[in-house]
């Protein structure tokens, strides 16, 4: 700035460090720009499978996306107030194509999710249709809410 240059401000230092992080940080863009995603360790697509979890005040309601899973590749487990969905995802690849962009993966998959209330785990039901997973986790009696009559 001009009142830096003409009365010699003191954060002369201030400004050098900054510039050199700037400078840094760019170097990184470029780096990172210049692999290609899919080569970086530990890099996916995305969770898998993507779920939306509801409450209705009996239960909860788990539906997870799952397109190209069967049934028989499914295992739901449920450990107290968890719920886990693993299995595996077949996808044919064909080797002797050259791939431009590939985002769906097939192979081994495992998602744990916290429920926010105990569950009455005897009563879990899961239905598989046209690539959605719904999970019904009945809440335990006493999570249900309970109406008080006042006398």
């Amino acid at each position: 700035m001009i009142s830096r240059g003409l009365w010699n401000f003191p954060a002369y230092g201030l400004r050098t460090h900054f510039e050199e992080l700037d400078r840094m940080k760019r170097h990184l863009d470029q780096v990172f720009h210049q692999v290609e995603p899919s080569r970086l360790p530990g890099t996916t697509a995305g969770v898998f499978p993507l779920i939306n979890l509801t409450e209705t005040p009996e239960a909860f309601v788990l539906r997870a996306e799952l397109p190209g899973v069967s049934a028989e590749d499914l295992d739901i487990q449920t450990m107290g107030r968890n719920l886990t969905i693993s299995g595996e995802r077949r996808i044919a690849v064909d080797r002797s194509a050259k791939y431009h962009r590939r985002e769906r993966e097939a192979g081994r998959f495992s998602r744990a999710i916290a429920l926010p209330g105990e569950i009455d785990r005897d009563k879990v039901t899961a239905e598989l249709k046209e690539g959605i997973l719904q999970v019904t986790i009945p809440k335990a009696e006493v999570a249900k809410p309970r109406k008080i009559d006042i006398k």
